[in-house]
């Protein structure tokens, strides 16, 4: 309880002060009126609107059916997985055809580059973003990286079959999920048509398409994708590694990344 006269002490001009600030942070930064007014009164005594002969009488009235949202527009469908070309040529034909499962993605189609006989198949995810000015995929500083690693295992872009997972880069920069199914389809397809020895996965989403899990758990470790056929055949090996992009990013996981480069290197040609 305040003691006698405690009171005295109350500084009131900075307590208001303090409440009114309080009230133009709520919004009430304007007065009204100078003296109080009983709002309730004067409301009461306001007159009543002149009634429109027009109008119908409230018995008559129907009151107006509640507005409604308007329901969201469903998203594009995914196209269907269709019979796929057994044959590699035909199958590049087309997976930059209308029939491909990204050919209603906005933008430049780029499809595969190099070699498609060759032992060695590196697979990424989408084009970048400024491949389709290039015509190219990995084009620019990300593409001058990617050319020294291959040039550090005795590589160049004609020696290799380098495969986007998506012809059209997304609008967002990831792949939708619901593309997913038919996009997975497609990339194993297209590797078992080539019948590399080896492949350099680059990106999460090939990665799962082929391996089942993210590039960290992938990586270290040659990695086997299995073949959709019972044949004796030496078994395709998958090498999962960072992208160009990261490591021009993070220049720390170039080590990391030169170890994968040998790992895949050791036995191609064998």
């Amino acid at each position: 309880m305040m003691a006698m006269g405690a009171d005295q002490n109350f500084d009131w001009a900075a307590s208001v002060t303090s409440m009114m600030d309080w009230w133009k942070e709520a919004g009430l930064d304007v007065a009204i009126a100078e003296e109080p007014r009983n709002w309730l009164q004067a409301e009461a005594e306001k007159p009543a609107p002149e009634a429109d002969s027009t109008a119908p009488s409230d018995r008559d009235a129907t009151p107006p059916p509640r507005a409604r949202a308007a329901p969201a527009a469903p998203a594009a469908p995914a196209r269907p997985i269709a019979p796929m070309p057994a044959d590699i040529a035909a199958f590049e034909a087309w997976r930059l055809s209308d029939d491909a499962p990204d050919s209603g993605w906005a933008g430049p189609r780029i499809g595969a580059q190099g070699a498609a006989q060759s032992p060695l198949m590196v697979i990424i995810e989408m084009p970048e973003r400024d491949d389709g000015a290039a015509g190219s995929l990995l084009s620019g500083p990300t593409g001058a990286l990617f050319d020294r690693m291959l040039a550090a295992i005795g590589r160049t872009r004609d020696s290799i079959y380098l495969v986007p997972m998506c012809v059209v880069r997304p609008s967002t920069g990831s792949i939708p999920p619901e593309f997913m199914p038919a996009l997975d389809a497609a990339l194993r397809h297209q590797v078992m048509l080539a019948g590399p020895r080896r492949v350099l996965v680059i990106g999460n989403a090939a990665s799962r398409a082929l391996l089942g899990a993210d590039i960290a758990d992938m990586r270290g470790a040659l990695r086997p994708i299995n073949r959709n056929n019972t044949q004796q055949v030496p078994p395709i090996e998958a090498v999962a590694s960072f992208h160009p992009r990261f490591l021009l990013e993070r220049p720390a996981a170039k080590a990391e990344a030169w170890k994968d480069l040998l790992l895949l290197a050791q036995g191609i040609d064998a």
